[in-house]
């Protein structure tokens, strides 16, 4: 199946490296515009030229903290006079904070929503208009499997991932008449940024391809192995277009089986 994302322009958050950064490089490949959001303008630039070269398509880069209301809000409204429209829209940006419940405090119980959820709410909102107006959208809400089965250290973020998880049915819903689409792609151990710097923070005189797949072996994946930046990049793409046009309200496991929860 030939997926074309062609006149279509997107948004992603976390788009400088890891998961991000892949979907970004996919979407310039399908003939999309592509605005990347992240805090670090190197990266930031570096994943641009990366982008660029995937397609010919228009490529944005901003720099923004989407803890900072504001600057989320003017952010949203830098990529859309760069791009000309926002058609998709992909909520990436997140950490993977988990500990003894115990030991969170309310501070990092308030940063982890607001990176996670309120980031998100803001972008929706200012998206919706122009995707309604239009009666063509996508939003692609990026969490993880921990959002339906959460482990006992979990929290924060298997909390406030489920709370995205409910947004995303909140929202298709809405958009469902003016055939704006809205799915979540629940994400399990897939190679990125993150699991990159784990295998450097961590002594490890094993190859990063061990490591990971040491991570796998630990976990009990039914697959076998850890998920390719590419396979979860397809993914995404198919759902960002008009291929995936009867497909709304609902969560996709990316994670070779790992979750207990369909």
């Amino acid at each position: 199946m030939d997926i074309s994302l062609q006149g279509r322009a997107a948004l992603i958050t976390g788009g400088s490296d890891g998961l991000g950064k892949g979907m970004a490089i996919r979407f310039a490949a399908s003939g999309a515009d592509v605005a990347i959001l992240a805090r670090d303008p190197d990266k930031l630039e570096a994943a641009r030229a990366d982008i660029a070269d995937a397609g010919s398509g228009k490529v944005a880069m901003l720099s923004c903290d989407l803890l900072d209301a504001a600057a989320t809000n003017a952010a949203f409204a830098d990529a859309e006079e760069a791009l000309g429209k926002i058609d998709i829209l992909v909520n990436n940006a997140g950490t993977s904070r988990a500990g003894p419940f115990e030991d969170i405090t309310d501070d990092e119980w308030a940063e982890d929503l607001e990176l996670k959820l309120m980031a998100a709410i803001r972008l929706c909102r200012a998206a919706l208009p122009g995707m309604k107006s239009r009666q063509w959208g996508r939003i692609i809400n990026v969490l993880n499997i921990g959002a339906k089965a959460p482990r006992p250290v979990g929290a924060p973020t298997a909390v406030s991932r489920a709370a995205g998880l409910a947004l995303t049915k909140v929202l298709a819903g809405d958009g469902a008449p003016h055939n704006v689409l809205v799915n979540a792609l629940m994400v399990g151990l897939i190679k990125s940024g993150q699991w990159e710097r784990a295998h450097e923070n961590s002594g490890s005189n094993d190859s990063y391809d061990v490591f990971v797949q040491n991570m796998s072996d630990d976990r009990g994946i039914p697959l076998g192995r850890i998920g390719e930046t590419e396979e979860f990049s397809n993914i995404a793409c198919f759902l960002a277009s008009d291929q995936a046009g009867y497909i709304t309200g609902t969560s996709i496991n990316v994670d070779g089986g790992a979750s207990p929860v369909v």
